[in-house]
């Protein structure tokens, strides 16, 4: 039995009709390497049977506390189901990629059940040239970007040969709280709660004017200035300044306003090499590079539109934050960067010196900010208070004249070199992600041997023509190849 944090349970609560918590992926295998050349949904199983004891979000569901007075409980579902979460099914012919992406898109834009584990898993056949899909779900409550790598880990092997797993040290636990119980420890836990908010505030009080506008909440880059003021008039040290924070607000209109309960998905794949050379070339990092390809990309959408404001957009940009001792421990550990990106800038050679002083400035203000800022943020709403207002705030993204941002941009580092699920190698992995009101757009790309792998969430009503901005991706590198040639 675990109590989630407040921040597993902030993914929880944005979930309505329209909005939903769960990230997954869409891996294509090819399993000529396989016994009998072939994967059906029984070999995924048996591979999961053996290796699920060391995946706890995989077996375990919510149990809520009476009147949503204290955060959920995780505990072992004593009624786990596998053939529930496991499913199988085709494609018509020809099988394309277009054909896969409406599919994914239909079983994605379903709410997981809440009376169950958190997960679904789908394989799906009829691709050309034997190739399969495996579409996974998993609720974020359950598992960030570093914990869903470990869960990657878990189940694909380094070679076509499974190895081997040691079996479970014991029986499960059904340690299943009792109402009574769970409300006994919110009674216990409340004296303590104004102790423990006082000794986080202590540890946020010195960063008040960072955590603002770094955590971007909507009104708030006046206070966090103000308080920057404050800060350094009240300091005796000389050497106190003002972290340097970005004027720039993100735009009203790009992908903003409400979400319908529809998803769409854009896929496909770049050179991991060729973003190397212009890195390179340019003396920036790989993430400037990818995070100006996308806003090169998210420009050319935008004038095919006649929608693109003059201002730049602005990104909300996730950082992990688990240690090497959470490892293994599944939920979230993120933070998150709010940066302009370079989509007011025509010339590529700008975008990508704009965008490698954006990221770095917004960098040195996220690293002013404790590890935890984001974790410790939300535990000041009372559990009682917490679904509300994690909901209010989502919706004011959507409906306030400036929004806190437009789109979200995750670059996740994957394995360089081959690897396999139940004998079947894995060509390509697309992670699929969250959007929400205000910010329908979500571009989340992962490296895989020489290829980084683009998957791209929005909203079906607001961008039907996801698929341009994924393509946009590529021709933006080959712009930016070139000018490296120049």
């Amino acid at each position: 039995m675990k109590q989630l944090s407040s921040l597993d349970a902030t993914f929880l609560a944005l979930e309505n009709e329209r909005n939903y918590g769960h990230t997954g992926g869409l891996a294509i295998l090819d399993p000529s390497g396989a016994p009998g050349g072939k994967i059906s949904i029984e070999n995924i199983k048996q591979l999961l049977a053996e290796r699920i004891h060391l995946i706890p979000p995989f077996t375990s569901k919510l149990v809520q506390v009476p009147l949503n007075l204290d955060r959920p409980y995780w505990v072992t579902d004593e009624d786990f189901d596998m053939d529930y979460h496991c499913r199988e099914l085709a494609l018509p012919k020809p099988g394309s990629m277009d054909q896969l992406a409406e599919q994914a898109a239909r079983v994605y834009s379903r709410h997981l059940d809440r009376s169950r584990p958190l997960w679904e898993l789908y394989l799906i056949q009829g691709l050309p040239n034997g190739r399969v899909a495996m579409l996974t779900k998993i609720h974020h409550s359950s598992v960030d970007g570093m914990s869903g790598q470990e869960i990657m880990t878990i189940l694909y092997d380094l070679t076509p040969e499974a190895r081997h797993v040691d079996p479970p040290s014991k029986d499960p636990d059904y340690d299943y709280p009792s109402a009574s119980e769970m409300l006994g420890h919110w009674v216990a836990g409340m004296p303590r709660y104004p102790i423990n908010a006082t000794a986080r505030l202590a540890h946020l009080l010195p960063h008040a004017d960072v955590i603002p506008s770094a955590l971007g909440a909507p009104g708030t880059a006046m206070a966090s200035r103000a308080l920057a003021r404050a800060r350094r008039f009240g300091s005796r040290d000389p050497e106190t300044r003002i972290i340097e924070r970005s004027k720039v607000k993100a735009p009203r209109g790009p992908y903003g306003g409400k979400l319908s309960p529809h998803r769409k998905f854009g896929l496909a794949a770049i050179s991991l090499t060729d973003i190397k050379t212009v890195k390179n070339h340019f003396g920036v990092t790989v993430n400037d590079v990818v995070v100006t390809i996308a806003a090169g990309a998210i420009r050319e959408h935008l004038e095919l539109h006649d929608e693109l404001p003059e201002e730049p957009l602005v990104a909300m940009i996730p950082v992990s934050v688990r240690t090497e001792e959470e490892r293994g421990a599944f939920g979230n550990e993120v933070s998150i960067m709010m940066a302009p990106i370079s989509t007011h800038l025509d010339d590529p050679a700008e975008r990508i010196m704009f965008q490698h002083e954006s990221l770095r400035s917004t960098k040195e203000n996220h690293d002013a900010l404790p590890a935890k800022a984001l974790r410790d943020v939300t535990t000041f709403i009372p559990p009682a208070l917490h679904a509300r207002a994690t909901r209010a705030i989502t919706e004011l993204n959507g409906a306030v004249s400036r929004p806190a941002l437009n789109v979200i941009i995750s670059n996740v580092p994957g394995p360089p070199i081959d690897i396999y699920s139940a004998g079947a190698r894995l060509e390509a992995l697309y992670p699929l992600s969250i959007i929400m009101d205000g910010s329908g757009l979500n571009i989340t790309v992962m490296s895989y041997r020489d290829s980084v792998d683009i998957g791209i969430t929005a909203d079906r009503e607001m961008t039907p023509d996801v698929q341009s901005i994924a393509d946009g991706m590529g021709r933006e590198l080959e712009v930016l190849l070139a000018a490296t040639a120049a």
